[in-house]
């Protein structure tokens, strides 16, 4: 049975027990549930417990992502140099599928200061317009080394 399915079966059941469906008293069951699983994971596949954890650091990631370049491109447009060094980078792809490869574009996209331009038609490679780079290649591992690594642990 999927574990999510019988998650949510654990929170109605609190739900049925406590005599509260509201949405408050079912997330408190749903926590329960999470956690009752979570001491009989051994019984399960590991990898179900792990993948919401991924996500959430994904999604971490991806707001201090937004944070940080957010305020880079605030500071770089109000400076009186503006001295950009704007440049499109060719990024060698580690994701397969192409919901990996859509999800890692879009994220970029998404980032202040930097546009998924293009994807090579083999998907081996994606074309990155950054607004302001100083080193290609530390662009390259950053997204590589945030973005891609944990896009890659959420699917697996």
């Amino acid at each position: 049975m999927n574990l999510f399915l019988l998650n949510l079966i654990l929170a109605l059941v609190w739900g049925a027990v406590t005599a509260s469906f509201e949405p408050a008293n079912l997330m408190v069951g749903f926590a329960l549930g999470f956690f009752s699983l979570w001491l009989v994971r051994h019984r399960f596949d590991e990898h179900n417990f792990n993948r919401p954890i991924r996500i959430l650091r994904l999604i971490w990631l991806f707001v201090a992502e937004l944070v940080l370049s957010a305020v880079r491109v605030a500071r770089d447009t109000i400076s009186p140099k503006m001295d950009f060094r704007p440049a499109i980078i060719a990024l060698p792809l580690d994701v397969e599928h192409d919901v990996e490869v859509m999800l890692l574009a879009n994220l970029i996209s998404l980032t202040p200061g930097t546009l998924s331009v293009d994807v090579s038609t083999d998907r081996s490679t994606l074309y990155i317009h950054a607004m302001n780079v100083d080193d290609p290649a530390a662009l390259r591992r950053e997204i590589k080394d945030g973005f891609e690594r944990l896009i890659k642990e959420v699917v697996e």
